[in-house]
């Protein structure tokens, strides 16, 4: 196997295909061959900087021509990539300010280079690396460069996750399995089979589908990439559509909140072209059967096909792709009794549509390289076909551990499985996601899944969508569920009326407490996954209590 250097030598001599950054004004195109040259040359810089082969390069800055070329300089010189998140709301930069810090200091940071724009924010202390910011770096570029020596066990990447249920750690994404996933996802996805492939994404850099699953993974196969930045598509989700109708964008990826407002968008835009698109990969955060119905739906006027839609599954812990389904075959549900699912763990099939019924994406067959298997979360024993239990993984792509965390990588393998925390169940050869083991909500001898909850108060108007937290409590005299939305609207009480019935109507079961809190107060990761179990502590500590009311 080609190590990393060579593969991205290789695609930049192979062909003129190359990145358009619709993130700069005006837009920029740079051919891979172009960006690899000047990489190189930004390779030495950082050489000149400290920088030898296996130290760490922290990188913070938004998705910009200088993050692009730096991220591949970084690996030009035998280093590793550490890109660490922006702050998702301004409310939130004391707490940028603190995790930003931790990781550079777990991270055993050589050398930080930080957009000159974010410096002030994140002060100098004693015992930090030494930095630079990005101008200065591609400044002191100089000729020379020489690859470095070939070693499948150094790290290329060292990916923090989001912290969505518990503080982020640093996986190790050694060189041999950051490659084994992308060659995974590229035989799984078929790329470039139809000829060539177009890439349009907004995603962020910092984030393992933005990171990997887009943006090495056209530098390492030389794909066509339209790279814009997430504050672009937050600032106007209309542009997302628009990009891939301009660019004749055949492959896109995002969670699923983003196609919601894609289709709010295609709803009101003309003259758009969507026929070119053929994988439209969801993942990142559960897949809304509904809400891809509505993107389908929204999509047909502008040529978009039915079968585009690719649900998937994926962690930063296998690099990006863990299972993927067949490509243009659309989506693919399994309906199964809610009541049987969330009392006897068991995924009985129902009539789609019936009564009591839910309908979960089938998320496909593991990539290339990879095994999954169904385990109860207590025992470890391998379950049977439609048996919820924790879904875990081995294979090529699986990370070696944790950064300075054995603790961590003692707890989530065990005889060689990563556990990955999803509860999941098996239909024929395909995997089921369908929650995670520590969000469950326990009550009355049921097992709740939040996200139900959260997607039928969010079809309620006035509630903002993708901004709904529910969870279990154990405490005070009414131990049960806690719904914490942010909300449009101060009508308090008739909207409160309307969740505690949206609730009921879903679950079966009264909410303890409604809790309406202003436009970006929910906590959420870097890569925008709500924070229940920190939502969950702020509500203990008191912290939405003007708000709250019981139903």
């Amino acid at each position: 196997m080609p190590n990393l250097v060579t593969r991205l030598q290789q695609a930049a001599t192979s062909t003129d295909r190359g990145v358009t950054f619709v993130c700069e004004d005006p837009n920029v195109r740079m051919t891979w061959a172009e960006v690899h040259d000047q990489a190189k040359r930004v390779a030495m810089a950082l050489q000149a900087n400290g920088v030898g082969v296996g130290d760490h390069v922290a990188l913070l800055g938004p998705t910009s021509r200088n993050l692009v070329i730096t991220i591949r300089a970084v690996w030009l010189a035998g280093a590793t990539v550490v890109v660490l998140p922006l702050p998702m709301r301004m409310s939130s930069v004391e707490a940028f300010v603190a995790q930003t810090r931790r990781r550079v200091l777990d991270a055993d940071t050589k050398l930080l280079v930080i957009d000159e724009q974010l410096a002030p924010f994140v002060d100098v202390q004693p015992g930090d690396p030494r930095r630079i910011d990005f101008d200065t770096l591609i400044a002191d570029a100089a000729d020379g460069w020489e690859p470095p020596s070939e070693d499948p066990d150094r790290l290329a990447i060292l990916q923090y996750t989001s912290g969505s249920t518990s503080d982020p750690k640093g996986v190790m994404l050694p060189e041999r399995t950051l490659l084994a996933n992308l060659d995974a996802l590229t035989t799984a996805g078929k790329l470039d089979q139809e000829g060539p492939d177009v890439f349009v994404s907004w995603l962020p850099l910092y984030h393992d589908m933005g990171l990997v699953g887009i943006l090495t993974t056209a530098m390492a196969f030389g794909n066509e990439l339209v790279l814009a930045a997430p504050q672009d598509f937050m600032a106007s989700p209309s542009r997302w559509v628009q990009w891939m109708s301009d660019f004749g964008g055949t492959l896109t990826a995002a969670p699923n909140f983003a196609y919601v407002l894609a289709a709010r968008a295609m709803e009101r835009l003309d003259d758009l072209d969507l026929s070119p698109l053929r994988l439209a990969i969801n993942g990142a955060e559960p897949v809304d059967t509904a809400a891809v119905a509505r993107f389908v739906s929204a999509g047909e006027r502008h040529g978009l096909r039915p079968e585009c839609v690719f649900p998937a599954f994926g962690m930063a812990e296998v690099g990006i792709a863990a299972t993927f389904g067949d490509p243009l075959t659309g989506l693919q549900t399994d309906t199964v009794d809610q009541r049987v699912l969330e009392t006897e763990r068991y995924a009985a099939p129902v009539e789609a549509g019936s009564e009591g019924s839910r309908s979960f994406a089938r998320l496909g067959r593991p990539v290339p390289g990879l095994e999954a298997r169904i385990a109860d979360p207590e025992t470890n024993l391998e379950m049977g076909a439609r048996e919820v239990g924790e879904l875990q993984l081995r294979g090529t792509s699986v990370t070696p551990g944790y950064y300075h965390r054995e603790d961590v990588t003692a707890e989530r393998f065990v005889d060689g499985w990563l556990r990955t925390g999803d509860l999941a169940y098996r239909v024929a050869d395909e995997i089921v996601v369908c929650g995670r083991i520590k969000d469950l909500i326990i009550v009355a001898g049921r097992n709740v899944f939040p996200e139900d909850v959260e997607v039928a108060v969010a079809q309620v108007e006035q509630v903002r969508a993708g901004n709904v937290i529910a969870f279990g409590c154990e405490t005070g005299p009414r131990p049960g569920l806690v719904v914490v939305a942010e909300t449009r609207s101060d009508a308090a009480d008739g909207l409160r009326h309307e969740v505690a019935r949206a609730v009921k109507e879903t679950v079966g079961i009264a909410a303890r407490e409604i809790v309406f809190v202003p436009a970006g107060t929910l906590p959420k990761t870097s890569s925008g996954k709500l924070q229940r179990s920190l939502c969950r502590d702020r509500y203990l500590a008191d912290a939405y209590r003007v708000e709250t009311g019981a139903p």
